[in-house]
């Protein structure tokens, strides 16, 4: 019969048995699979788990990932940490540096394993920064994700690691600081393995003008181009033969941009080009473009757009100066326009609305175009340039509208005589625009109208669509809030515009 003493003997086997099993299994998972692990893990802590055992200690001198954003410059120091195999030479701890325990990582790291990846933010003086660049590098480095403010004067700025483009192991390069590029002769030659390259405040004052350095013949493989805070550059070519996404941010000292990229599929350009240039020019021809971002850029003085019959999606804003444009500006925002004429679905801003509104303007019919969508500052002002859009979107299913408006002009046109029965100039002038908008009107069958308030031009053209969208299916519109005096009005134009709708057609009206 087994004793009371023995029973909880074997219990405590059992018990340990299991324990080890548990540690066993977790021994017994891949590398990569513990690397996953690794990588959800504060570097700090996965350095310091390397003292566990002789597994954890392998894992630690071959982990892939180096993600050191995570650290705290005022907590790391070497002598808080642990490095198996690894000849401890402390410094000072008031010398302590993240970029101390960056040194020990690199030192302690097994010289025959390759780094997937290696991320870093922080402040660090040339000779330091440098020194990471050639460790990754030695380690063959994949990715690198660098952002650093350097200890520099005003007219003092790094200069571009040339170990860097030398890499064959080099897949994605992002660096962010105040640096200034080497020749363009010396960056084609390289850089033969990089897909992706990702630069911002890049310093281009002494070489304003990149004609040759994304050429068809360089960077054969990259496929998504970043250039954002380009100080200094004024002319910009892009014609990377396997380019497939270009992003450019804040250069708003550019003049001229040519884009010529046959597998180009995205652009997303902001906030760029100089207001105050004379001869700023756009060119862009990229046969495979799907979506297009053009956001808050100045107005070039010629553009030449060649069509995309893949073009999908465009968002459009430009950044106009007060006053009225020149005209070669408004015949440059014709052919952007024109370019977008394959688009099946469009975003255009209030400034837009405005230039078409204020120019005569014939823009080549949108025939694929299903959604527009159009953030507009409503007014009588603005109504021409809605007609001009409504005539060239010949097959348009979905339109939006967001109403931008002034408080005071919305107060100024409730209290006028809105709602005399007469013919108000507004609703002549729709009437008169029927002919012309036959295509429109018959293919249009969705209208939603954010921040509707019930003023004039709204109501009027609202009036207008139920009147004569022929295949108008719902109408939605989402007022704003008003003040509790202008409640029992609201209820009154609502009515209004209610009996019309019954009166006109069996489309679906809702108001929100």
């Amino acid at each position: 019969m087994e004793t009371r003493s023995s029973k909880r003997k074997r219990i405590a086997q059992i018990l340990e048995n299991e324990a080890n099993a548990a540690i066993d299994r977790i021994s017994d998972l891949p590398d990569d699979v513990l690397y996953q692990i690794m990588i959800l893990v504060p570097i700090k802590c996965v350095a310091q788990m390397s003292v566990l055992s002789k597994r954890w200690k392998f894992l630690w001198s071959t982990f892939p990932d180096l993600d050191f954003t995570t650290l705290n410059p005022f907590d790391i120091s070497s002598k808080n940490l642990k490095f198996s195999n690894y000849d401890k030479q402390r410094n000072h701890p008031s010398d302590s540096t993240p970029m101390d325990f960056i040194t020990q990582v690199l030192s302690v790291r097994d010289k025959h394993s390759d780094i997937r990846v290696l991320c870093f933010r922080g402040r660090l003086g040339f000779s330091r920064l440098n020194s990471l660049f050639r460790s990754a590098i030695k380690h063959n480095v994949r990715e690198l994700d660098i952002e650093v403010t350097t200890s520099v004067t005003k007219d003092d700025y790094f200069n571009f690691p040339r170990c860097v483009i030398g890499s064959e192991s080099l897949r994605v390069l992002k660096l962010k600081s105040g640096f200034r590029l080497p020749p363009s002769s010396i960056m084609r030659d390289g850089f033969q393995s990089l897909r992706t390259l990702s630069l911002s405040l890049v310093i281009l004052h002494n070489q304003p003008y990149l004609s040759d350095l994304f050429s068809e013949s360089s960077f054969p493989l990259l496929k998504n181009l970043h250039l954002d805070m380009c100080f200094g550059l004024k002319y910009l070519h892009v014609g990377c033969r396997s380019l497939e996404d270009l992003s450019l941010d804040k250069c708003f000292q550019l003049h001229g941009l040519d884009i010529s990229c046959a597998k180009l599929e995205k652009v997303r350009v902001t906030s760029s080009f100089d207001a105050y240039s004379e001869k700023s020019w756009v060119r862009i021809n990229a046969p495979k473009l799907e979506h297009l971002f053009w956001q808050h850029n100045a107005i070039s003085d010629t553009t030449v757009f060649e069509q995309s019959n893949f073009l999908r999606e465009a968002y459009i804003s430009f950044f106009t100066m007060k006053g009225a444009i020149g005209m070669d500006k408004v015949q440059s925002v014709n052919s952007f326009l024109s370019g977008l004429s394959h688009a099946g679905s469009m975003v255009l801003e209030t400034q837009t609305i405005e230039i078409l509104s204020n120019n005569n303007f014939f823009i080549l019919p949108f025939r694929n175009l299903k959604s527009l969508e159009l953030n507009i500052g409503f007014s009588k002002s603005n109504i021409r340039g809605l007609a001009c859009l409504f005539r060239s979107s010949l097959m348009l299913h979905t339109l939006i509208m967001k109403i931008i408006k002034d408080y005071k002009i919305e107060r100024k046109q409730w209290n006028s005589e809105l709602w005399d029965m007469t013919s108000t100039e507004e609703e002549q002038y729709w009437e008169s625009q029927v002919p012309s908008l036959m295509s429109f009107l018959e293919h249009l069958k969705v209208v939603k109208i954010h921040r509707f308030v019930e003023c004039e031009s709204e109501v009027t053209l609202v009036k207008f669509l139920l009147k004569h969208g022929k295949a108008l299916e719902e109408m939605i519109l989402c007022a704003r809030k008003c003040n509790a005096g202008d409640t029992l009005r609201r209820q009154k134009i609502r009515s209004q515009i209610m009996g019309f709708s019954w009166a006109s057609s069996n489309v679906k009206l809702a108001f929100h």
